[in-house]
């Protein structure tokens, strides 16, 4: 029995918000789901995610959107690709062609025209067809949250958070999800470097929904961009009762944790975050945000001298057969990270090999073409990095430094070029590299005062150029 708090057609109608389904459990569990995307958490009073989506195809098979919300959340995902599953390119075959059959509304056909664009990889496209929703349905919070994850995936930060602001003044705070978008506009302000506004709107959330754990995070993101690495710390402990729950986001908060430690240059507490937390989600649910953090940190702690032994070759099971994925760049520059840090260099080999097929033939895949231009320099870039070819790293590497956030993700996930840059300026044998590499740390001081991570970084250029 789905709780009383979910709403059923007729309540969805009284939003503004109509369903065609006659369903009152379609609806139901067509919010149960939205509510689990929302609060990044598996309810198991519903059958968590898995057992929910189940639910809504038994209860009504021909439920348009049903069949968008289950669909879109496996594409957003981005842990698995249309080229490759025949099963998923179906299901996004079989929703186009029950909404052709079907009396919709304009903002369903909307919702069904998006998840076809971001199914071919055309991002853009999608958060276009989200935004066009949302301008008449402004509390249609599925088209906010997969707009939400577009941007994201482009590395589009002004998107974030004038998305959410356009909408903010339509919802009121008796409505379901209210506080919740608090989280989302603070993480726009972060990532737009509002940090203070941040900061304060995410603490709005908090005040409303302790157990909120995207405004944790943009606050753990707001912490790591300015270096404030005690707040940080006391900040994620003191409230890992209440976020630890959103099962989907814990791993990643985590994640922010052992960064401190790093900065801190604590690598034995961050390698047991890795151990005890990171990896072990990571196995556990092979979700992409998971493995890209658990690939990063691992990079992350070798690059400062760190020995990280066997746990490669332990991440190289599970990103090794997403190899041939390519859905975005983001998630292809963890997977060589791994490969690399297993010295898996047929593996590295075929993930670079692909990219570069795909790169000639991009047709409409905004991820493809950006191969061309941006995705497989950095791959080599990597490759050069790990054989010891400094000189070849700056090379490619600095001229895309400013173009790097095109491939997405976050400030802090994105952090980590910018730490294989001036590790491989420093570490070239050319001179006019080495300057280069001391004006970056530089350029990183100014940005970050009072960071120790900068501060070894700066005492490393100086022990070996001077």
């Amino acid at each position: 029995m789905l709780a009383s708090s979910f709403r059923d057609c007729k309540a969805w109608c009284a939003e503004g918000l109509p369903l065609s389904t006659s369903s009152n459990e379609a609806c139901k569990l067509y919010d149960a789901i939205l509510t689990q995307y929302v609060k990044w958490q598996n309810d198991e009073n519903v059958g968590g995610f898995e057992g929910s989506i189940s639910a809504i195809q038994a209860a009504d098979p021909n439920f348009v959107m049903g069949h968008v919300i289950s669909t879109g959340l496996e594409l957003v995902s981005t842990a698995s690709s249309t080229r490759l599953n025949e099963r998923l390119a179906g299901a996004v075959r079989r929703t186009v062609e029950l909404a052709n059959s079907q009396v919709l509304s304009p903002r369903e056909r909307l919702h069904v025209s998006a998840m076809e664009h971001f199914s071919h990889g055309q991002f853009s496209k999608a958060c276009n067809v989200w935004e066009d929703i949302l301008v008449d349905h402004p509390t249609d919070m599925l088209a906010l949250k997969f707009s939400h994850d577009g941007y994201f995936y482009m590395g589009a930060q002004a998107h974030l958070r004038d998305s959410v602001a356009r909408v903010l003044p339509y919802w009121k705070p008796h409505m379901p999800f209210f506080s919740y978008l608090k989280g989302m506009y603070s993480f726009g302000l972060m990532e737009t470097h509002f940090y203070d506004q941040a900061l304060k709107v995410a603490m709005e959330g908090l005040a409303m929904t302790p157990q909120d754990a995207w405004s944790v995070h943009s606050v753990a993101h707001v912490y790591e961009m300015k270096a404030e690495v005690d707040k940080g710390l006391k900040f994620l402990e003191s409230r890992e009762k209440d976020w630890q729950v959103s099962d989907v986001l814990a791993s990643h908060n985590y994640w922010h944790w052992a960064l401190y430690f790093i900065e801190k240059g604590q690598y034995e507490a961050a390698l047991q975050i890795y151990d005890s937390q990171v990896i072990r989600r990571c196995k556990a649910t092979g979700s992409m945000l998971d493995t890209v953090d658990a690939s990063s940190m691992l990079c992350r702690l070798e690059m400062e001298g760190v020995c990280v032994k066997d746990r490669w070759q332990e991440l190289l099971q599970v990103t090794r057969p997403h190899t041939d994925d390519h859905v975005t760049l983001f998630n292809d520059v963890h997977f060589l990270m791994a490969s690399l840090g297993a010295k898996d260099s047929g593996t590295s080999r075929r993930l670079l090999e692909g990219l570069q097929e795909l790169a000639k033939e991009p047709g409409e895949n905004q991820q493809h073409h950006l191969a061309a231009s941006l995705g497989v320099s950095v791959c080599q870039a990597m490759m050069e990095y790990d054989q010891g070819n400094y000189d070849r790293t700056v090379d490619l590497l600095y001229p895309l430094r400013y173009r790097v956030v095109e491939m997405g993700g976050s400030d802090a996930q994105r952090d980590i070029f910018n730490q294989l840059l001036i590790h491989a300026a420093i570490k070239s044998e050319n001179k006019h590299h080495q300057k280069m590499g001391r004006c970056l740390v530089l350029e990183r001081d100014a940005m970050r005062p009072n960071s120790p991570l900068t501060g070894r970084l700066m005492q490393r250029a100086l022990a070996l150029h001077n």
